[in-house]
């Protein structure tokens, strides 16, 4: 656990829910999770330390007030030129909001005031807004503030007073929104579902795909999910896919355990298989009930 201050940016996608309505839920979710991921990386890439996905929003966290701003300030454009575009009618954008001060982060996760502060600004943003606070704009240097246009006080919730916010602008136009960059009724004919799983700890992100070769999770150098623990054995693990099914198989000498969302009761294995489904987590070396165990999430797309 430790506590700095740092500037937090949380961005969350727009008309997600109807794109949902109008192009299913496989398209659907490989369009959003696109967006999300390339969120992620370009925060990453400008300076940005991602701390986790939340369902359409992402979460990160920043030394550099400005390059927080400026990255957040771009993401419309990163969306419209790096992901594959949309149907008509069924258009994605994105809003943020941006704020410093101290910040804890534990086990994967952060906390704060600022953390708050950002999560509400986002939920306040229109469509390709950017909102930042007051300690976010007072790090800005000049040239950048005046640039920024000022709303005032407004309530945020949580906050006993109302608190100042300001705006940072970009096209609001049509341009602003997703432009089609590739053959939409080409997805709309290939339904069938690509399965995959997706698995994340702490700042590390992997997907899997069905018809890969199989993940080693483990210790060791060769490892394509390197965890660094020393509960953790050096080839722990292996992830693949097999006839349509997801298998997590242990090889290691502490075991590991595997408990599915919406159950209480985790499948313990020392060098034996599980079948994976849906979502949960995947705890590696250590008894469920040791918090500092090494954890991976993970979530299965693609069902039947």
């Amino acid at each position: 656990m430790k506590q700095s201050v740092r500037t937090v940016v949380f961005a969350d996608l727009t008309g997600s829910t109807g794109l949902f309505e109008s192009a299913g839920n496989m398209i659907a979710t490989r369009l959003v999770t696109r967006c999300t991921q390339t969120i992620g990386r370009h925060l990453t890439l400008a300076g940005g330390q991602l701390v986790k996905y939340l369902g359409d929003g992402v979460l990160v966290l920043f030394d550099n007030t400005l390059a927080a701003v400026e990255a957040a300030s771009r993401m419309q454009e990163v969306l419209r030129e790096q992901v594959p575009g949309l149907p008509q009618g069924g258009m994605l954008g994105v809003k943020t909001g941006v704020e410093r001060g101290p910040v804890v982060e534990h086990d994967g996760d952060c906390y704060g005031d600022a953390v708050n502060v950002a999560a509400r600004l986002s939920d306040r943003a229109q469509p390709g807004e950017t909102l930042i606070g007051e300690a976010a704009f007072d790090g800005l240097p000049e040239a950048q503030r005046l640039a920024c246009q000022s709303l005032d006080r407004i309530t945020i919730k949580g906050k006993a007073e109302p608190m100042r916010v300001w705006r940072v602008d970009w096209a609001r136009t049509a341009e602003s929104t997703l432009a089609a960059s590739f053959d939409f009724n080409q997805l709309l004919e290939d339904r069938q579902p690509i399965q995959r799983i997706d698995i994340q700890r702490l700042d590390q992100q992997t997907v899997l795909y069905s018809g890969e070769g199989p993940l080693i999770v483990g210790r060791g150098e060769g490892a394509g999910f390197a965890v660094d623990d020393p509960r953790v054995s050096r080839r722990h693990a292996r992830i693949e896919w097999a006839g349509g099914q997801c298998t997590f198989t242990d090889f290691s000498s502490n075991g590991s355990w595997v408990r599915f969302a919406g159950s209480s009761a985790p499948v313990m294995l020392r060098r034996d298989s599980c079948a994976l489904y849906g979502a949960g987590e995947i705890g590696l070396g250590a008894q469920p009930e040791d918090f500092t165990a090494p954890t991976l999430a993970f979530r299965i797309l693609g069902e039947d």
